[in-house]
């Protein structure tokens, strides 16, 4: 059984950085894109950033510049989101999200379609 859990959110100050956790368990995705989406109430859940599982890496207008996603260098079903500069606009519950193995290295996708299992998300609230 896949399961996605992601940690590592909590309320934050304007300015601050967090960073993100999703640990993938169940199957081997080290070379699956692993995707990280955001969803604030009353809003469509959208697209924050994905890696690739060749290593690409892809960013949300909002995200570039200030968020950047990675894997564990050893333990490839791990993925981090690393946030900076952080705004009471990025308040959202943050979900992780992992294509399946069959989809290949080189893909990745910016819509939640595109993605085969998700986690339960995490919150961040970020304060002015």
């Amino acid at each position: 059984q896949v399961q996605l859990v992601e940690s590592g959110g909590r309320l934050v100050q304007a300015g601050d950085s967090l960073r993100l956790s999703c640990a993938a368990s169940g199957r081997t995705f080290s070379n699956s894109a692993m995707g990280w989406f955001r969803q604030a109430p009353g809003k469509e859940r959208e697209f924050v950033a994905v890696i690739s599982g060749s290593g690409g890496r892809y960013y949300a207008d909002s995200a570039k510049g200030r968020f950047t996603v990675s894997r564990h260098n050893v333990n490839k079903n791990t993925v981090y989101l690393q946030l900076n500069s952080l705004k009471p606009e990025d308040t959202a519950v943050y979900f992780c999200a992992a294509a399946d193995p069959y989809r290949g290295t080189f893909y990745y996708n910016t819509r939640t379609q595109g993605y085969d299992y998700w986690g339960q998300g995490t919150q961040v609230t970020v304060s002015s």
